[in-house]
């Protein structure tokens, strides 16, 4: 059966109409499913187009969805994995717990190509460092960073995709030159939380200097609480960047529900709500759809993004660099 994305905007959701009074359970990192998250909006949506109950089940941040999946196998109540990213897709393809999704997918809008038959990207965006606005000369490199006294936050790589974000960020931008790197940055480092929400939190009540989160995160307080005082600061060499993926499980007692998802999760309905509650770029919708105050973010001049199999084939040296610094 083929679900297709029409580049125009029309989705087709087959199987939806038998959906009545079914439950789909998609798991998903905590940040999505919050008040001010895509969660409720995206529910509401989906479920007067289905007819049938969406339940979000939360499980940490996005690495942690991974590690949950495979502790669960194939017992897991998930019908759809939502949150995972490309760093972690092929770790993900690995366990053999997805299943080919069957959709064919036009007018995706990411600065790659995108044809894999288990996974599809929901939004996408770079990490940058975010700080406040008036701190005086913020660094423009790694370098510069390591050699300041700023105080950072950053994510476990472990348990959280953005912190794995950063291990390969530094890998991609300085190759052999990493582990000197993370001794330089071990001082900089207030605390290592095990997801986003946690580091981003305690940048909001003071704790650090600067935090590891996306290019666009200032984008939230200057369009949702009007408020300027957010920046992130460029690198010279370059930001990496992430799209996050979903996937449909194998154990999935809801199949065709779970691809009327996926097919919705690329509709104008669910990607227009990802720039102003998700605070990323949407997968499927073209940059003049993207609302006022995401003109003023930093564009990266320089794109580092690993491929799936080369992020798993670094995925343990890399993390081994990163505690061997931060133990010292």
């Amino acid at each position: 059966m083929k679900h297709t994305i029409i580049a125009a905007g029309m989705s087709i959701f087959a199987g939806a109409a038998m959906a009545e009074n079914s439950v789909l359970h998609v798991y998903t990192y905590d940040s999505f499913v919050a008040d001010w998250g895509p969660g409720p909006q995206i529910k509401a949506a989906f479920e007067e187009s289905c007819g049938c109950d969406l339940q979000f089940v939360s499980a940490g941040d996005g690495a942690a969805l991974l590690s949950r999946l495979k502790l669960e196998g194939s017992r897991s109540e998930a019908d759809v994995v939502l949150g995972l990213d490309t760093n972690l897709m092929t770790a993900a393809r690995d366990t053999g717990l997805f299943a080919t999704h069957d959709i064919f997918v036009e007018g995706l809008t990411l600065p790659i190509a995108w044809d894999d038959a288990e996974f599809l990207p929901f939004d996408w965006g770079y990490f940058a460092f975010v700080h406040n606005a008036d701190l005086p000369n913020p660094p423009q490199s790694f370098e510069e960073l390591g050699a300041s006294d700023l105080r950072i936050l950053i994510q476990d790589p472990r348990s959280s995709t953005p912190g794995l974000g950063l291990v390969y960020w530094i890998e991609a931008a300085y190759g052999d030159g990493a582990a000197q790197i993370w001794q330089d940055l071990a001082d900089n480092i207030v605390t290592v939380t095990p997801g986003w929400s946690e580091a981003y939190g305690l940048f909001l009540e003071g704790e650090a200097d600067m935090v590891l989160s996306y290019t666009t995160s200032p984008a939230y307080h200057l369009i949702a609480e009007e408020d300027p005082s957010k920046s992130a600061a460029a690198f010279d060499e370059g930001h990496y960047m992430q799209i996050e993926i979903a996937g449909i499980t194998a154990a999935s007692d809801q199949p065709d529900l779970a691809r009327a998802f996926m097919t919705f999760m690329l509709s104008p309905e669910f990607q227009s709500v990802i720039p102003t509650t998700n605070w990323m770029y949407p997968a499927a919708l073209p940059a003049s759809a993207l609302p006022d105050g995401f003109e003023t973010l930093i564009a990266p001049e320089k794109v580092l993004h690993f491929s799936g199999d080369e992020a798993a084939a670094l995925r343990d040296a890399a993390i081994d660099r990163w505690q061997t610094a931060l133990s010292r």
